[in-house]
């Protein structure tokens, strides 16, 4: 009996070998600060799990809260900005 799947390996690739292409990684780059600006907000959420919420604690996350929604904003404006690049040329 010949069994198939074995054959059939060598044929279809496997999703978790590949590497992520270029556009990938430059998509990775332009949502970085987006990334960052998130972490550092669920980083300060963290913090405040097992303690009650002090005022600097609240300052600190809303001072990240605001810093995801500027990092968005700028994400939004410059994907914007190229989607509207190629208008009009």
């Amino acid at each position: 009996m010949l069994y198939i799947g074995a054959l059939q390996a060598g044929v279809t690739a496997d999703l978790s070998d590949r590497e992520p292409t270029g556009a990938e990684l430059d998509a990775i780059e332009l949502e970085m600060p987006v990334i960052a600006a998130e972490v550092a907000l669920l980083d300060a959420q963290i913090m405040t799990l097992d303690r009650p919420v002090s005022e600097l604690d609240a300052r600190r996350i809303r001072r990240a809260r605001r810093r995801v929604l500027a990092a968005r904003r700028e994400l939004a404006n410059r994907t914007a900005d190229l989607d509207t690049s190629g208008v009009g040329a």
